[in-house]
């Protein structure tokens, strides 16, 4: 049994102008229970919108903490985190009544958030206190505030829990965090302003993104065959690189140049940079989907999301959306494509389908959503609730 859902859809045409018409869009019905939402941070709002990814409706406005900024799933338990830049704390939002169920202080300026694979552990870097907030989720508590190096942007723990790794945009480090331990193991002198971090599904190797030195740094980490943490290479890439997105089988890590209007692409086996290639104009995010064959790329100053298609190594699409779109994201189907237009305060909703008559392109506008001002981070979360929404 299939619902039948109808879109207004803006087809843009010659002139800037466009035409509205009616589409069917089938949606599956995946009984009561089946819940499938996007969680957005409006920094300048103090709230989180919540988007219906059944409908493709606002559900609910959240208010939260002063200027959210990032926020996260857990994949083990049906709440999402919001960091609070602002008000130095994080919001904990009970998924299945969308509503902000406990509140846990952390340090100064937190900016994101990153959840272990298990669903047990937060951790937060500080960058006004340069420490790192390690939160059990279980208890709702802070269980531990570690030193780390001067204005930590990001931590990033491990696939396999064992390591955090955290960026130090102030000294031009990065520390490696012992997470059964909590204490820093080792320190690790990298590039300037050493920003966003990924790090392999195997947990062996991480790389750093310094957007002030138009480089990317491969660090080696401790694991039961690799004695110490260490670093690997700097690797020369485009002008401010802002951004990593690693293939989900870690074989190659796309970074986006945002001063260049490049991406480059990063064979992790041999940190080696492999094709360079112009993607529009101040590339800002990237998100590559799960069977690996295709990057999305918002592009921050021509208001437009770029299709890479990875396989035969070329921009295929360039897809116009909202003004100054950043933090991108997929439906769990990876048939929708959700950016954040920071300047326009919407989210647009793009379609990847099978072409019809009349309908031409893979790729279609599907809506526009108005959230807050300054929608700045995106999370997306599909579970069974424990209990059928109320009627």
């Amino acid at each position: 049994m299939r619902k039948i859902l109808f879109i207004a859809v803006l087809i843009p045409i010659l002139g800037g102008m466009g035409w509205w018409y009616f589409r069917e869009q089938a949606l599956p019905d995946y009984g009561p229970a089946y819940r499938e939402y996007a969680y957005v941070s409006n920094g300048k709002s103090n709230t989180v919108s919540v988007i219906d990814l059944r409908t493709f409706a606002l559900a609910k406005t959240i208010p939260v903490g002063s200027n959210p900024t990032g926020v996260a799933a857990n994949k083990k338990k049906n709440e999402i985190y919001v960091v609070n830049s602002g008000s130095n704390n994080v919001s904990v939002i009970n998924a299945e009544t969308n509503t902000v169920v406990a509140t846990i202080g952390v340090h100064g300026r937190p900016y994101f958030i990153d959840v272990s694979e298990d669903g047990k552990h937060a951790y937060v870097a500080n960058s006004g206190s340069s420490n790192v907030s390690v939160i059990d989720l279980e208890k709702r508590i802070v269980i531990g505030n570690i030193r780390v190096g001067a204005s930590p942007g990001m931590a990033r723990v491990s696939p396999d829990g064992s390591t955090i790794v955290v960026s130090n945009r102030g000294d031009n480090t990065v520390s490696v965090i012992d997470a059964k331990l909590l204490r820093v193991r080792a320190t690790i002198p990298v590039c300037l302003q050493p920003e966003e971090v990924a790090i392999l599904p195997d947990s062996t190797k991480a790389f750093v993104a310094c957007s002030g030195s138009a480089q990317v740094a491969s660090i080696a980490l401790q694991t039961s065959t690799q004695k110490s943490d260490r670093l690997l290479a700097l690797l020369d890439v485009g002008r401010t690189p802002v951004s990593l997105a690693l293939k989900p089988d870690g074989g190659e890590l796309i970074v986006c140049n945002f001063d260049s209007d490049s991406i480059s692409i990063i064979e992790t086996g041999n940190d080696e940079v492999g094709n360079s290639l112009e993607i529009g104009q101040h590339p800002s995010r990237g998100v590559v989907t799960f069977d690996n064959s295709r990057l999305y790329v918002t592009n921050f100053g021509s208001n437009s999301v770029a299709v890479y298609d990875i396989d035969i190594g070329r921009r295929i699409d360039t897809l116009t959306v909202g003004s100054r779109p950043d933090a991108i994201a997929l439906t769990p189907d990876e048939n929708y494509i959700l950016v954040l237009d920071t300047q326009s305060g919407d989210v647009t909703v793009i379609q990847k389908r099978k072409p019809r008559k009349l309908e031409p392109g893979e790729y279609a506008l599907m809506t526009l959503i108005p959230v807050g001002m300054q929608p700045n981070a995106i999370a997306v979360k599909a579970f069974l609730a424990s209990k059928p929404a109320a009627k």
